[in-house]
């Protein structure tokens, strides 16, 4: 009670120095941050809080916007997996719904729970040899709220960073789920996917984001390009290797295409991929800096936009036909090319770097096919062809001489070599053990009836 009264005075004082000032909004305004910044030290904030506050050189009114500004991040990111749930059922068939959309459940909820009980300490260590580290966040001492007796960034709490990391972690597993759909065995994919998120994804999200042996080379990866996108692209390379194309997918006639049962469904997944990455992006500048995020949000768009426009393009020369997926996947191409660099290249950078992922994304999904691969939603030519694609330009368009082309390719390799290996060894081991397919007449039937029980859609 005695906070929101101090809020309705504080808004009142605004008010009435507006109308006594003859509408001097700058003195109002300077008047309500003021009471603003009592009510909330008053109402959340300890003598601890405040004085580490202090000692970061940070109000804590800037620190609750900080703060404020990550948790919104967070819950961007989160509706990304919304998208990823709707872009892969747009893009397989009908038969499969169920099974794509209960695959996205396990990955949001497993994800975060071994984030918590082992991941986000295994990223961030602090003190590790450079390559593996270990670590509970439930071990760690969180009588402070902020992070500033860790040293680690002043700019949020602890509950608000694990919360935003715990969002790009099953990440990961989702861009693996797409390129898998259709014929991949539930139980394996749920058992891959908990030690994909759980134990890999941190082992080489700490080489860059935990101060490990990348980060001390120079090498730099803003919001994941590598990190998330090319490591879950790869991942995903291995698995579908193994797997196996869909049934009737590669003929001796050539390719025939297995079309996904609504496009509406898909074009609504890429929106709200796209709302949902100026959170992945806006967020990773790590606090609420108006500079900063208004700058991430800018080049973020210009290169989803630059990708769009000429994957459309790039396809329509050679498949003869304006192709709507190859356009939503141009956006995402775009995407993830300027996760690495949003922040630290220009406009026009940002607009080359998505003209040249949406033109690259077409030529990969086009030579995939032609190889025999099968990837139904696209994802190991969207992360992992343009997540290397992004992490390399850094070196090209980059403001600050540092990043170097060399030391970029190294890093996304590195990276991307891990994941790869990794889940070619683990994939490889649960279909020698579980199998990882589904049988002939069960992928015929479809898995949402032979896996679940229960048909996507009501047809009485």
């Amino acid at each position: 009670m005695k906070t929101i009264k101090l809020l309705i005075t504080a808004l009142g004082v605004g008010a009435a120095l507006t109308i006594f000032s003859g509408g001097d909004i700058a003195l109002a305004q300077d008047a309500t941050e003021a009471a603003v910044e009592v009510v909330a030290e008053d109402a959340y904030t300890t003598d601890a809080d405040l004085a580490a506050t202090a000692e970061a050189g940070t109000s804590h009114a800037q620190f609750s916007v900080n703060n404020l500004w990550i948790c919104i991040a967070a819950a961007l990111v989160f509706i990304m997996h919304l998208g990823f749930a709707t872009l892969e059922t747009g893009l397989t068939q009908e038969k499969n719904c169920v099974n794509v959309l209960f695959k996205n459940v396990w990955i949001i909820s497993s994800g975060v729970l071994l984030y918590a009980l082992w991941g986000f300490n295994a990223m961030y260590p602090g003190d590790f040899n450079g390559f593996f580290a270990t670590g509970s966040w439930f071990g760690a001492d969180l009588t402070n709220t902020s992070m500033t007796s860790a040293g680690y960034n002043e700019g949020y709490t602890w509950w608000g960073d694990f919360i935003f990391q715990s969002m790009f972690a099953a990440t990961a597993a989702t861009i693996v789920s797409g390129a898998v759909a259709e014929r991949v065995k539930l139980p394996t994919f749920m058992l891959f996917a908990v030690l994909l998120v759980g134990f890999a994804y941190p082992i080489t999200g700490s080489w860059k984001w935990g101060g490990g042996f990348l980060d001390q080379m120079g090498f730099y990866d803003f919001a994941g390009s590598s990190i998330v996108h090319a490591f879950g692209g790869f991942a995903a390379l291995a698995c579908v290797l193994l797997l196996g194309a869909r049934k009737g997918k590669f003929t001796k006639d050539g390719v025939r295409p297995i079309l996904g049962h609504s496009m509406p469904l898909a074009t609504i997944g890429v929106f709200l991929l796209f709302l949902g990455w100026f959170g992945f992006n806006g967020g990773s500048a790590l606090s609420a800096d108006p500079k900063a995020v208004s700058y991430v949000f800018a080049t973020t768009a210009l290169a989803a936009c630059a990708g769009a426009v000429a994957s459309i393009f790039v396809s329509w020369m050679f498949l003869k036909k304006p192709d709507l997926s190859m356009g939503l996947n141009g956006i995402l191409a775009g995407l993830v090319g300027i996760t690495a660099g949003a922040d630290t290249v220009g406009e026009g950078s940002a607009i080359i770097i998505g003209l040249i992922a949406g033109a690259l994304v077409v030529f990969s999904i086009i030579g995939l096919e032609k190889l025999h691969i099968d990837d139904p939603v696209g994802a190991i030519s969207v992360h992992g062809t343009c997540g290397v694609w992004g992490t390399v330009a850094v070196g090209i368009f980059s403001f600050n001489p540092e990043h170097s082309v060399g030391t970029q390719l190294m890093g996304t390799l590195a990276i991307s070599a891990f994941a790869f290996v990794f889940s070619l060894i683990v994939f490889g081991i649960l279909k020698a053990t579980m199998g990882v397919r589904v049988s002939e007449e069960e992928e015929v039937a479809g898995l949402d009836v032979a896996e679940h029980g229960v048909p996507a859609y009501s047809r009485s």
